[in-house]
């Protein structure tokens, strides 16, 4: 067990389980030893590699997609272009190179990084410090002023949030926990069961059955969607997950790429689940917004027009013409990236559809 092991048994010993929402804080934001406080999370030396460090592409075609959708609203004064969880900044970086082909959009545009790991945030500063427009950090969403037009892009961002979970026994809705096994971490059932008001979509819930609930993804989605349906502009989160109805187990521990323990070693992998669209759906609406109807990644990003635009960069430059397609593969076919990520916009109520989601 690691030092940030034996500190969550330390208090557990102290205090009893904690939910797996509150482990899943710890073991990704503790502020010495939290995966991503503490260690290189992203790319070939890190546990995964998201869309953007695959092709510059994703981020340009994000980039113009938010600056159609602002010609589409009237083009309002002020923009504000968001990104939660930025990663290493190369999103943003070629989101901001291709903008300059939209000069009416990026002239008057205020970009804000939403970002809680100050190791992250100086790889950002470092990719971004030859950016052509200021570039502000807030920690967390709740801290941007929502005062004018916002384009927000989330990947990969909602699966990191931490989630609850519920196991169904014969005395109803018990809560997982995390508890000491030993000198281990283990997982176990609260005796007590919870009465959960469960969506009828789901159907019905058999013994064993296991239900996610991410508290706070559908406060913060449903937060945005309020933003976005008073103050104009558009919300498009990209995520691995699922839209379908029932129940399942998704929780998940990667590190250097491979699958690991989910509790063997806090703070040493990344945690995530699979992202309810259907639920996130839900709390759009009670923030006021019009959804779009969800997309599998790869139509997305083909209707924006990855193909044509790997075409031009293979052309540009045949030695690296393999390397872009079969990025574009990566990021689209079905067994790939393609069909398990989806992307969900939001968008003020009788905007036009989006670019993509027509």
């Amino acid at each position: 067990m690691n030092p940030l092991g034996e500190r969550i048994l330390r208090t557990i010993r102290a205090t009893g389980p904690l939910p797996v929402s509150t482990f899943m804080s710890l073991a990704l934001l503790d502020p010495k030893a939290g995966f991503y406080a503490s260690r290189e999370a992203i790319g070939t030396r890190g546990a995964f590699i998201t869309a953007p460090e695959i092709s510059q592409i994703f981020g340009e075609l994000l980039a113009l997609w938010c600056a159609q959708l602002w010609r589409d609203q009237g083009s309002p004064g002020n923009p504000r272009l968001i990104e939660l969880g930025p990663g290493r900044g190369t999103l943003m970086r070629d989101a901001l190179r291709a903008l300059r082909g939209a000069p009416d959009f990026l002239e008057s545009l205020e970009v804000v990084l939403v970002e809680a790991s100050p190791m992250l945030k100086e790889s950002q500063q470092e990719l971004l410090r030859n950016a052509h427009l200021p570039v502000c950090w807030v920690q967390q969403w709740s801290e941007i002023v929502q005062d004018r037009p916002l384009f927000l892009l989330a990947n990969e961002f909602l699966d990191a949030l931490p989630i609850r979970q519920f196991v169904m026994t014969i005395r109803g809705w018990c809560e997982r926990v995390v508890m000491a096994a030993g000198d281990e971490l283990g997982f176990a059932l609260s005796p007590h069961p919870v009465p959960l008001i469960v969506s009828k979509r789901r159907g019905v819930a058999e013994p064993g059955a296991v239900l996610e609930i991410s508290t706070a993804a559908e406060a913060l989605v449903e937060d945005i969607s309020r933003a976005v349906a008073t103050q104009g502009g558009a919300a498009l989160f990209i995520d691995y997950g699922h839209a379908a109805d029932g129940f399942g187990d998704t929780l998940q521990a990667v590190a250097h790429h491979n699958p690991v323990d989910v509790l063997a070693c806090p703070g040493e992998a990344d945690l995530s689940a699979h992202v309810d669209f259907a639920s996130m759906a839900e709390s759009a609406r009670r923030g006021g917004a019009q959804v779009c109807p969800l997309l599998e990644q790869g139509t997305l990003l083909r209707a924006l027009g990855i193909e044509i635009r790997a075409d031009i960069l293979a052309s540009a430059d045949p030695a690296c013409a393999t390397e872009v397609r079969n990025a574009v593969l990566r990021l689209t076919d079905r067994g790939a990236m393609g069909a398990l990520f989806k992307a969900m916009a939001v968008t003020p109520p009788g905007a036009p559809s989006p670019p993509g989601f027509e």
